[in-house]
C-alpha cells in the first residue's frame, strides 16, 4: 500500500494551500500550476460549477516539496457533517502523481510507488471527511473516523477484493476500468489515467455517469 496516504495531514483548502508542510502563497492557482503531472476533472459533460480544493506535497525530490496529489471539486461544496436529509450533489476528481519511490515530507524516509491504491485511499479519506455523522459527539466522532479509516485503507489496499465492483468510464473520451464502491455516505473509484493515477468520490451525482478528462485550463475552477 502505497504511503501517499500519509500526506493526507499536508493538505489544505484552496484559499491556504500547503506544500511540503510549509503555508503556501495566497493564489490558490500556485501549487496547481507548479505540479508536474496533469490534472485531471470532469469532462464537458459537467456543465455545473467547478471549483479547486486541495493541493498537496507527498515527498521531496531534489531537495524541494513536490506536489504529488490534488482535488478538484464539482457541484456544491461537500457537507462537513453527513445528515440523513442532506441533499448536497457534489463530485471531487483525485489527481495522483505517478511516482516512484521517493523521499518522505521531512526527509527521514522512503515512500513507496504510487498506485491506484493510493487514489483510492485519498478518496476514501476525502468521503469520510466530508460525511462523518454530525449527530456524534467529538470522542464519539474520533472513534468513528478512525475505524472508517481503518476500513477505507484495508479497501484501498485490496482493490481486486469483494469490496470494490469493476466500472467502465470514459477518460479523455475513451473507456478505462475502474474500481468502484459504495456506501450509505456516497461513492468512490479509483483508476488509471495517462500520466497520473485517477480517485473520485461524491453524493448525489451518479458516478455511473461521470466521465474525466485533463483540465486544459485551471481558471474555470477559480471561478466563484
Amino acid at each position: 500500500m502505497d504511503a501517499t496516504s500519509q500526506a493526507v495531514g499536508t493538505t489544505a483548502t484552496a484559499g491556504s494551500p500547503v506544500v511540503g508542510g510549509q503555508a503556501g502563497p495566497a493564489d490558490p492557482l500556485v501549487p496547481y500550476l507548479s505540479a508536474d503531472f496533469p490534472w485531471y476533472g470532469l469532462d464537458d459533460a459537467w456543465t455545473g460549477r467547478r471549483y479547486l480544493m486541495q493541493a498537496g506535497a507527498g515527498g521531496v525530490r531534489t531537495g524541494a516539496a513536490s506536489v504529488d496529489y490534488g482535488t478538484l471539486g464539482h457541484g456544491e461544496d461537500p457537507a462537513r457533517q453527513y445528515e440523513p436529509r442532506d441533499t448536497r450533489k457534489f463530485a471531487v476528481v483525485v489527481t495522483v502523481a505517478r511516482r516512484d519511490s521517493r523521499r518522505s515530507a521531512d526527509n527521514t524516509g522512503t515512500l513507496e510507488a504510487t498506485s491506484a491504491s493510493s487514489a483510492a485511499w485519498l478518496a476514501g479519506c476525502g468521503l469520510l471527511t466530508a460525511t462523518w455523522p454530525g449527530q456524534l459527539d467529538r470522542a464519539l466522532r474520533q472513534d468513528w473516523l478512525e475505524q472508517q479509516s481503518a476500513i477505507a485503507w484495508d479497501l484501498a489496499d485490496d482493490l481486486s477484493g469483494p469490496g470494490w465492483s469493476t466500472l467502465s468510464l470514459p477518460v479523455n473520451g475513451l473507456p478505462q476500468p475502474f474500481r468502484y464502491r459504495e456506501s450509505e455516505y456516497g461513492w468512490v473509484l479509483a483508476g488509471e489515467a495517462p500520466g497520473v493515477l485517477l480517485g473520485a468520490y461524491g453524493r448525489g451525482v451518479s458516478a455511473y455517469g461521470t466521465g474525466f478528462a485533463t483540465v486544459p485550463d485551471l481558471t474555470t475552477y477559480t471561478c466563484p
